[in-house]
């Protein structure tokens, strides 16, 4: 039986999440699926398991966007088909906020501020703490409450949040939802620290 590949979903895939996410990743000692990256996503839940199976370390960070379609749009198909495929194994999802006209939202076990402190509420796309718990407003988590992740970290948008999670200044809140997922699932320090690059 083959091994199951440890991945961290992100609902998100502009090139600003890319460039956190990648860094996220080389921080954690993982890889990043760089070609999942787009807006809305391109590739297919296939392909984008033949690249997680392709890298050679864990955990493997990997980006889904819907460019605010309504309902279940590419990216979240994709998300679904990665999620639920038997030789994968969803450590966790980070949920990126965003300001939809179609108010989609998502249930979060915890989220982080734009000033990198944990909140039981939702956070806006800014990073700012919204008013209800335990939700988060976004163009791709219609079906992220269905994938059953062991924790649902909710963010503001990824890489911008006024500049706080630039990647210049390394995406600070990007990682610290990557350490979150990892320490949570017992799965903390699993990267190779010597090879750490990106994939594409």
């Amino acid at each position: 039986m083959a091994k199951k590949r440890k991945v961290i979903l992100i609902t998100d895939g502009d090139v600003y999440a890319r460039r956190a996410v990648e860094l996220a990743a080389r921080q954690a000692g993982g890889r990043c699926i760089s070609m999942s990256q787009g807006n809305p996503s391109v590739l297919t839940g296939g392909e984008i398991v033949s690249l997680i199976k392709s890298t050679p370390y864990d955990p493997v960070l990997v980006m889904f966007d819907d460019s605010g379609l309504v309902g279940e749009g590419s990216g979240e198909t994709a998300m679904r088909y990665v999620a639920t495929h038997e030789d994968i194994e969803v450590l966790g999802i980070i949920a990126v906020a965003s300001k939809t006209r179609h108010e989609e939202w998502t249930r979060v076990d915890v989220s982080i501020d734009h000033n990198g402190q944990l909140t039981p509420y939702g956070v806006d796309k800014y990073g700012a703490a919204e008013y209800e718990l335990g939700r988060l407003n976004g163009d791709t988590v219609y079906c992220v409450d269905e994938l059953n992740a062991p924790i649902v970290v909710g963010v503001g948008d990824i890489g911008k949040m006024g500049g706080k999670d630039d990647y210049r200044i390394g995406a600070p809140i990007t990682k610290m939802a990557v350490e979150i997922i990892l320490e949570r699932s017992g799965c903390h320090g699993i990267g190779n620290e010597k090879n750490n690059e990106t994939n594409s």
